[in-house]
């Protein structure tokens, strides 16, 4: 199986962790010997045929537990939070890929390549989740986050803002703290993971950037106006701070986006 459209469906319907995995490193080989096929032969399943790994249990956001980092336990529930964050977005960026079809083959290119970035970051997130005593399901875990896929299934604008430039915009206003709090406590090799997941997300936002403001001018729209078009009509225009206004510039969003989500957030 060499068709990217194929794997992406593999990969998203399968129940099984390693397999999904697998997949992806799959695609990240065919990717660097350049023998993708990148042609479209049948139309994608609806987004409810997704499955997540069975072992996971799913419970609401509020029910998460908060535990001190101090404690391995603690650092043990954050990282595996992030693992979550992580897995979901390997899921996101090959629905992405799937999901929307007759645009540009670096397009298809790009978006691959974040997802295997994210299982990069999956990975090494799970390996010191082992060496702390635990593995990615242990805990409870909550579907936030692949409810805004099920929203904008039918929306590449929407997916695009709300993707990279919201879910993955969001980890950079918030990982330096967690690097901070982290190296407080003594857990550097848990704070370099962050930090190298952290300078790779620019990038991802960076290219959720570029993509949303080509579609944008694709179907000429303005970009800046649909993006909190979308934050409006799909989060009902809710931003938390902070807001890390260097990380985001450097992720491609414009000082007058800055200050208008800065504007936003001061409302809560």
């Amino acid at each position: 199986m060499n068709n990217i459209f194929q794997l992406a469906e593999a990969c998203l319907t399968s129940p099984n962790l390693e397999s999904k995995l697998d997949i992806t490193c799959r695609a990240k080989q065919l990717l660097e010997s350049q023998s993708l096929d990148f042609s479209e032969a049948f139309p994608p399943l609806p987004i409810d045929r997704v499955q997540f790994p069975k072992q996971l249990r799913w419970v609401e956001p509020k029910d998460l537990k908060q535990r001190k980092l101090s404690t391995v336990e603690g650092r043990v529930a954050l990282l595996h939070a992030v693992a979550h964050i992580e897995f979901n977005a390997i899921m996101l960026h090959w629905d992405g890929v799937y999901r929307y079809r007759n645009l540009p083959v670096t397009y298809y290119r790009d978006w691959l390549e974040v997802a295997i970035e994210e299982m990069t970051h999956f990975c090494l997130l799970r390996n010191r989740l082992n060496e702390l005593g635990a593995d990615y399901g242990d805990l409870p875990v909550h579907n936030g986050l692949w409810q805004i896929a099920e929203d904008t299934a039918e929306n590449i604008l929407a997916r695009m803002a709300l993707v990279p430039r919201f879910m993955e915009a969001r980890g950079l206003d918030v990982t330096p703290a967690m690097i901070d709090r982290l190296e407080q406590v003594g857990d550097t090799k848990s704070a370099g993971i962050l930090t190298k997941i952290l300078s790779d997300e620019i990038g991802h936002v960076a290219k959720g950037s570029r993509w949303f403001q080509t579609l944008c001018h694709a179907e000429e729209q303005n970009p800046q106006s649909v993006y909190f078009q979308m934050i409006e009509k799909y989060l009902g225009g809710k931003i938390r701070r902070p807001i890390n206004q260097n990380l985001r510039l450097q992720a491609g969003f414009t000082i007058e986006e800055l200050q208008r989500l800065e504007a936003m957030s001061s409302i809560l």
